[in-house]
């Protein structure tokens, strides 16, 4: 029986291309004539239904047909829990769909990851998973899923997803749960850098506990303070010490305060006075300590005397306007700055070398440096400030330490001129395998 609809389409067609069709000889074809119980002959009809497909149906509904049917279901999807990680991590392997025919693809966008906590149980879509020409390269696709509760049970499906319907899914058998391993394999370069900058360090101080020489550069600031502080001894002045404007929780004032011990030491044995203003409590109650342990370890304990150390304020201006008016009433001989100073640094140090002081500072601050450099007889810059200690003590603890962080630092500037060489190469080259290189350091090392 005909198609009510292609026989409709047929008498358009046929009226339509009747001129046409008596050119290439169909003519008679087309028409209906008598035969026998039928009004058109059996070749007349199948003639015409060929035509209604050809003419009628546009190309964009077969176009449509294809596009709208589901790529088939891809195969073998396998999950494993991923090693050297945290436990939240689950690796996922499966066959690409057999639409899947181009690197682009083919009839394939993308495939669509479920997860669930029971077999039969609801799935939620947890990730998409694009194309990737490497996919089609090895014939399966590899996805690391992460955000997953340790040993917690897991069931996936994987669907393939075409331009506009769904695939059946790959299931999973048994369910897969992540582990928590002994090690993170994501921290690898954080194990190495480890080693490397911490084996020196003790491998240093064990050298230098077995009596081996530790050669350390000569800080000629730090050397001075034994003149500074047989200066005030042999001119009868005191010498004054401020550690700054910050509290015991800045590191700057914490190796004011080391600083401080020696100094302290050398006026315990040339029988000097040390004040001590400052504008932390708490950072009054460390500098009394450490100058009665230092008066202590050099026999002479009655010589302490705690009111010489004492607060001020914690304002700033306030503090400094203080100390300059102790300075220009008792003129002492020395001046120490060793802490953390702000816009303070030029007033203390121009007034200390108004009245013909000994100065000595010591800071962190590079904004501050070019004052005291250009008002102060020493000046430690930067680092020489924190290796003031070790250098002071002699302790192989602290000389091992100094030296190991000595060696981390070449490393780490070797790392960098490795990685500006690279990126020098890397664009005067357009890329190539000097790029690989800079991007694997910039993987590893930027983490």
């Amino acid at each position: 029986m005909v198609c009510l609809q292609c026989n409709a389409a047929a008498r358009v067609i046929t009226s339509r291309a009747r001129p046409a069709a008596v050119a290439a000889g169909y003519a008679n074809e087309l028409q209906p004539t008598p035969a026998r119980g039928t009004g058109f002959r059996a070749a007349g009809v199948w003639r015409r239904l060929a035509l209604a497909c050809a003419f009628v149906l546009p190309n964009s509904v077969f176009a449509a047909a294809i596009e709208d049917a589901a790529p088939r279901a891809p195969r073998g999807l396998v999950a494993s829990d991923h090693p050297w990680d945290g436990g939240d991590k689950i690796d996922l392997h499966w066959q690409l769909s057999p639409d899947h025919t181009e690197p682009a693809g083919g009839g394939v966008q993308f495939y669509r990851v479920y997860r669930g906590y029971e077999r039969e149980g609801e799935f939620a879509e947890v990730a998409l998973v694009p194309v990737d020409p490497a996919m089609h390269a090895a014939g399966e696709a590899h996805f690391t899923l992460d955000g997953c509760k340790p040993r917690q049970p897991y069931y996936f499906r994987v669907t393939a997803v075409g331009r506009g319907a769904e695939s059946a899914p790959a299931e999973l058998d048994q369910p897969v749960a992540a582990e928590r391993q002994w090690f993170e394999g994501r921290k690898l370069v954080l194990a190495v850098f480890l080693v490397v900058l911490c084996g020196p360090v003790l491998g240093f101080i064990a050298a230098a506990r077995r009596g081996t020489p530790l050669r350390v550069r000569r800080i000629p600031g730090l050397e001075a303070v034994e003149e500074a502080v047989g200066r005030a001894t042999e001119m009868g002045r005191p010498c004054l010490f401020v550690t700054g404007i910050q509290d015991m929780n800045d590191i700057q004032t914490i190796a004011g305060i080391t600083i401080l011990g020696r100094v302290a030491a050398l006026a315990a044995q040339n029988d000097a006075k040390v004040e001590v203003p400052t504008s932390r409590s708490l950072v009054m109650t460390a500098a009394r300590e450490t100058v009665q342990a230092a008066y202590l370890a050099a026999g002479r304990p009655d010589a302490y005397n705690p009111d010489l150390i004492y607060y001020v304020t914690d304002d700033q201006f306030a503090f400094v306007a203080y100390v300059t008016g102790l300075m220009a009433r008792e003129k002492p001989a020395a001046c120490f700055y060793m802490g953390s100073f702000f816009a303070e640094s030029l007033v203390l140090a121009e007034t200390g070398n108004s009245i013909g002081a000994i100065q000595m500072a010591g800071t962190a601050q590079v904004a501050q440096l070019p004052f005291f450099v250009a008002a102060c007889d020493y000046t430690l810059l930067g680092e020489e400030f924190f290796a003031a200690s070790a250098y002071l003590s002699g302790e192989p603890d602290q000389l091992g330490s100094l030296k190991g962080q000595d060696v981390g630092k070449l490393v780490v500037g070797a790392l960098v001129c490795v990685g500006c060489f690279l990126a020098t190469l890397a664009e005067l080259t357009g890329g190539g395998i000097w790029q690989a290189a800079l991007d694997i350091m910039q993987e590893n090392l930027a983490k």
